[in-house]
C-alpha cells in the first residue's frame, strides 16, 4: 500500500459514510466559523473606526513646547527655550517619516469679528495655521477651499471661519464665501467655511478663524506666538516608527546633547484607537476561547466516530495486515481519513465565517469588507492539527490490532 493507494480509501470510506461526515464535518465547521467570523468582524469594525478616528485627528501626535520647570525635591527643573517659527517650518521641510507634517499658531482667544453692522461676541479664537491644518485637525469644509501654499508663506489676508460666525455675521441663506469681515484691525476675505462639529471646547473649530500661518504671525501685534508642529498619519500602525523619526529630527534640529532629555514634547493623540485595540484585543481571546471549546468538542466527536471506523473495519484491517501493509501503512490511512473530514470542515468554516464576520459590521451600519488571510490560513492549520489529534489514537489502535483476530472479528 503506498501513500496514493491510502488517499483513495480514505476518500472512498468517507463517500461510504457520507451523513456521519457531513455531521463531522459541521462541527469542525461551526468552531473555525466562529474563530474566523468573529475575528474578521473585529477586524472589519476595528478597520472602519480606525479610518473615523483618523478623520476626528486621533492618529496624529504633537510636538510641543516642554512645560515650564518647576520644583521638585527642593530642585528645580531646567526650563527649556520655546519652539521657534524657524524650528517649525525646518521641521516641517526635513521630515521625511509618514504621515504630514502641519505647523500652527495660536494669536488670541478673545477676538472680535465685524462685518458692516453686525459684531460678534468678543471670544473668537484667532489661530494661524499652514494648508495641513484642517486635514490634521480632522476639520471637513463645508463651502469655500482650503489654504493655497502661495497664501500661506505670503500671509495673504484670508480667512476660514467656523459656524459660529458665519451665523453670527451672516444671514441664514448667505453664504459667507468672497465676502469680507474684520478683525484685530485687519480685513480679511472668507475662503472657507468649516463644517460645524459641536466642539464647545477651546480648541473647537465652531467659533475659530484660521488664517495662513505667515498671517497669524504678522497680526499678533509683536507678540512672542507659540507654534505647535502635528504629524497626522492614515495607518495607525505606523504612529512608534514616525514619533520615533520626528524625536530624532526635532532633537538634531534643536541641538539638544545626547545626554540631555528632549527640549520639548511629543503628545500623542491616539487614545482612542489604543482603547479599541485593547477592547478587540478581550474580544478576539473571547472569540478564540468560543471556537476552542467548540473545535474540541469536534475533535472528541470525530476521535469518537475513527474508534468506531475502527471497529467496524476491524476484518478489513485484519485482510490489509494478511496482505503486507504495516503498521504505518494502517495509521497512515486513518489519520488521512480523519485529515479530509476536518480539512472539509475548516474549508467549510472560512466560507461561513468570512461571509458572517463581514456581514455583521455591515448590518449594524460599519465596517469595511476585509479578507482575513491571516484567519484563512489559521482556519486551515487547525483543521490540520484537529484531524492529526483526533485520528491520531484511533490510528495507533488500529495499527496495533493482531491480524488473527482482526480476521476472526466478527
Amino acid at each position: 500500500m503506498d501513500l496514493r493507494e491510502n488517499i483513495r480509501e480514505g476518500v472512498i470510506s468517507v463517500k461510504g459514510n457520507r451523513l456521519r461526515t457531513v455531521l463531522t464535518a459541521s462541527i469542525i465547521a461551526l468552531g473555525i466559523a466562529a474563530l474566523v467570523g468573529i475575528l474578521t468582524a473585529i477586524d472589519s469594525l476595528q478597520a472602519s473606526l480606525n479610518s473615523s478616528f483618523s478623520s476626528l485627528g486621533a492618529n496624529s501626535f504633537d510636538i510641543r513646547n516642554k512645560r515650564a520647570g518647576s520644583n521638585r525635591g527642593g530642585k528645580k527643573e531646567k526650563v527649556y527655550p520655546q519652539i521657534t517659527y524657524e524650528e517649525a517650518i525646518q521641521f516641517q521641510e526635513k521630515f521625511d517619516g509618514p504621515g504630514e507634517v502641519g505647523v500652527s499658531t495660536f494669536v488670541t482667544g478673545f477676538a472680535e469679528a465685524k462685518k458692516g453692522s453686525k459684531v460678534s461676541n468678543p471670544n473668537l479664537l484667532v489661530r494661524g495655521g499652514d494648508e495641513n491644518y484642517l486635514s490634521i485637525e480632522g476639520a471637513d469644509l463645508k463651502e469655500g477651499r482650503n489654504f493655497s501654499q502661495i497664501e500661506v508663506r505670503n500671509g495673504v489676508n484670508v480667512v476660514i471661519i467656523g459656524n459660529d460666525i458665519k451665523k453670527a455675521l451672516f444671514d441664514k441663506n448667505e453664504s459667507p464665501i468672497n465676502k469680507s469681515i474684520s478683525f484685530l484691525g485687519t480685513k480679511f476675505r472668507v475662503v472657507g467655511l468649516v463644517e460645524s462639529q459641536g466642539g464647545v471646547a477651546s480648541g473647537g473649530t465652531d467659533r475659530a478663524m484660521i488664517v495662513p500661518l505667515e498671517t497669524g504671525r504678522r497680526i499678533s501685534g509683536g507678540r512672542t506666538l507659540r507654534y505647535d508642529i502635528s504629524v497626522g498619519l492614515n495607518d495607525p500602525n505606523q504612529m512608534d516608527y514616525a514619533v520615533g523619526a520626528a524625536t530624532g529630527l526635532m532633537r538634531k534640529i534643536r541641538r539638544d546633547p545626547p545626554t540631555q532629555a528632549d527640549s520639548f514634547e511629543v503628545r500623542r493623540n491616539k487614545s482612542l484607537s489604543e482603547r479599541l485595540g485593547e477592547i478587540a484585543i478581550y474580544f478576539k481571546l473571547g472569540g478564540g476561547a468560543f471556537a476552542f471549546i467548540t473545535l474540541l468538542g469536534a475533535s472528541i466527536g470525530l476521535m469518537n466516530i475513527m474508534l468506531v471506523s475502527v471497529t467496524e473495519r476491524t476484518r478489513e484491517i485484519g485482510v490489509r495486515k494478511a496482505l503486507g501493509a504495516t503498521p504505518a501503512k494502517i495509521r497512515q490511512q486513518f489519520l488521512i481519513e480523519a485529515f479530509i473530514v476536518c480539512q472539509f470542515g475548516a474549508i467549510g468554516g472560512i466560507i461561513l465565517g468570512i461571509i458572517f464576520g463581514n456581514l455583521v459590521p455591515l448590518l449594524i451600519g460599519g465596517g469595511s469588507f476585509v479578507i482575513p488571510w491571516l484567519w484563512i490560513f489559521t482556519g486551515i492549520a487547525i483543521g490540520y492539527l484537529v484531524g492529526m489529534l483526533s485520528g491520531f489514537l484511533p490510528a495507533r489502535r488500529a495499527s496495533k490490532l493482531d491480524p488473527i483476530d482482526s480476521l476472526r472479528f466478527e
